[in-house]
């Protein structure tokens, strides 16, 4: 009598430890996630930019809520496989399960992982419509990429200029020290307008280019004999820099794009000073 209530203390005690130690695993599992939810901000340089766009920004949440679906099914997937391996281990007496021909599990790894999808593909696909979507514009701008510099055409106005690298040749060539916007500055800016829905015809003049700036969200292939078209409604003055990310050559590392965003003020003042430039230039 007295064996068989220790026996049953001791199972009872075993099955204590096992759930102490599952505890402990998920919390192993959930203190570095919860870790980094608490630290977001302070490891966001880490991180894709929020930008300055409200379409930015809506990539930014999509890819946050991407993030944290992936996490919750990492979760699940790795608690599961530990749990099968700590409680249900062949030394404490667990013979293997049999799921052949499991109609119900069949059916539950099929349903799930298309609940999951499809919970993914609808804020994806709101936020790639509303990418796509470039009607009602401001004003538009013809982006032409050449080997291995941009022309800008600002269209309906007297506007526009080629716009080069700027890093002096000592920094290339490691004579002098590198500074702050190594390979991200050029001579001539792409001054825009803040709040103004701005329209962008990206095209090429010779091979393969793209014009991409992480804080607008906009990157689009140039291609010779095609136009892509892209848009963006800048809401914070600043400068945003980006590049050219297809290979183009082997000058594409230095093929910057630097946008210059201002009040609507100082873009009519600007437009106007590159007009009156623009005319004299062509004039005898």
């Amino acid at each position: 009598m007295d064996g068989a209530i220790k026996l049953q203390t001791s199972i009872v005690s075993a099955r204590f430890a096992h759930r102490r130690l599952i505890g402990r695993t998920f919390l192993f599992l959930c203190l570095p996630v919860c870790w980094f939810a608490g630290q977001a901000h302070a490891l966001q340089p880490y991180n894709m930019p929020v930008g300055v766009t409200e379409i930015s920004q809506k990539v930014f949440d999509l890819h946050m809520l991407i993030y944290w679906i992936c996490v919750a099914i990492g979760l699940v997937v790795y608690g599961a496989m530990l749990i099968a391996i700590i409680k249900h281990r062949k030394s404490i007496g667990h013979r293997a399960a049999t799921f052949h021909e499991s109609t119900s599990a069949e059916i539950a790894w099929t349903v799930v992982p298309l609940i999951i999808l499809i919970a993914m593909a609808v804020p994806a696909s709101k936020t790639l419509i509303e990418m796509e979507n470039v009607s009602e514009a401001d004003m538009t701008i013809k982006i032409t990429g050449y080997q291995w510099l941009w022309h800008y055409e600002y269209i309906g106005e007297d506007v526009n200029f080629y716009s080069r690298i700027a890093t002096p040749q000592e920094q290339i060539h490691n004579r002098t020290e590198k500074n702050k916007n190594y390979l991200l500055e050029v001579d001539r800016e792409l001054v825009l307008p803040v709040g103004k829905k701005i329209r962008f015809l990206v095209t090429a003049n010779d091979v393969l280019h793209s014009w991409w700036v992480p804080d607008l969200s906009v990157k689009k292939d140039a291609i010779p004999g095609f136009i892509n078209e892209a848009w963006a409604r800048i809401e914070k003055p600043g400068v945003y820099r980006g590049q050219c990310t297809e290979l183009c050559g082997r000058g594409h590392g230095f093929m910057p794009i630097v946008v210059r965003a201002v009040e609507s003020e100082q873009y009519t003042q600007w437009i106007a000073e590159h007009s009156r430039q623009a005319v004299a230039a062509d004039g005898p």
